[in-house]
């Protein structure tokens, strides 16, 4: 089966309008992707940000007649129509094109994430074992990046450690596959808490091991080691509260921060915490420090 695909690159004031238009005209499913390379820092809670250029794409059933879509959409829009382009899209096996992106990462010389379909390079090593594409982070991030190799040097051997704002779980599962024996996973979204309990047993933690809950639910006893992996808003605010959660010489890193808010989380954990130099990755930074009052 083949289909047809319609696709328009316009700014974001029409993009909404045009993606409703093609939905009115049955399409089976409307895209919007960035047109730009034009990143989506830090959004309010709640909103959908857009991009300034965006892609729309419009796929239809190969019987649909293009002329009466089109027709369609200049009698909507009259001269105001953006250009666009048909294309026949030929069928392929799409589950096997979309895994075939997927290859192991190596965050460190003994920590990789191996999508869960095929073999990790080195056995030996810490495999988290995930499927890409799930929601609140698979790893290809820089943010989870500059957390999963910060937790690959570390001696985590009986090391106890909480995941705050723990997404996909893939922070807690990697300290657990380098060593940690216990392990609290906390997040806000109870999807997110379920994602992590399926990655959890993917992974073979034993359920004593690992607490899974909501923030208010979580054990106020401190912890070697916390990992907060958020957004520089939150950890602001939230300062005082992890703070409480590490133990006196336990170890602190926080992500999620852009390369221009750092000096601002820095100033609200220092009270607290002697911080090690900063790494970056792709305009995002890692903290790391130690507790010292």
């Amino acid at each position: 089966m083949h289909w047809i695909q319609i696709l328009f690159e316009v700014e974001k004031s029409i993009a909404i309008q045009l993606e409703e238009a093609l939905v009115a005209q049955d399409a089976l499913a409307v895209t919007l992707s960035d047109a730009a390379d034009q990143p989506l820092f830090e959004p309010e809670l709640g909103a959908t940000p857009l991009w300034e250029a965006i892609r729309v794409m419009g796929l239809f059933d190969a019987t649909t007649p293009t002329e009466t879509i089109t027709q369609s959409l200049r009698t909507h829009f009259g001269s105001s129509l953006p250009q666009y382009k048909v294309e026949i899209l030929e069928d392929k096996d799409w589950i096997k094109e979309w895994m075939d992106q997927y290859k192991p990462i190596q965050f460190t010389d003994k920590l990789w994430i191996c999508p869960t379909w095929l073999e990790p390079p080195d056995a030996s090593a810490a495999n988290i074992m995930l499927d890409p594409g799930m929601a609140f982070g698979t790893g290809t991030h820089a943010t989870t990046a500059l957390c999963l190799t910060w937790l690959g040097k570390l001696a985590l051997s009986g090391k106890s450690l909480i995941d705050y704002g723990c997404g996909s779980g893939i922070l807690a599962v990697g300290a657990y596959l380098l060593g940690c024996s216990k392990l609290f996973a906390v997040d806000i979204d109870p999807q997110a808490l379920q994602a992590t309990a399926n990655n959890a047993q993917q992974n073979h933690i034993p359920e004593a091991c690992i607490g899974i809950c909501l923030p208010q639910d979580l054990s106020t006893e401190p912890v070697d080691i916390l990992i907060a992996n958020i957004l520089a808003g939150p950890l602001i605010n939230l300062a005082p509260t992890l703070e409480q959660l590490v133990q006196t010489n336990g170890k602190l890193a926080l992500s999620g921060i852009l390369t221009s808010q750092t000096e601002q989380v820095i100033t609200a954990y220092q009270p607290w915490f002697t911080f090690a130099p900063v790494v970056e990755k792709d305009g995002w930074v890692l903290l790391s420090g130690v507790k010292t009052s």
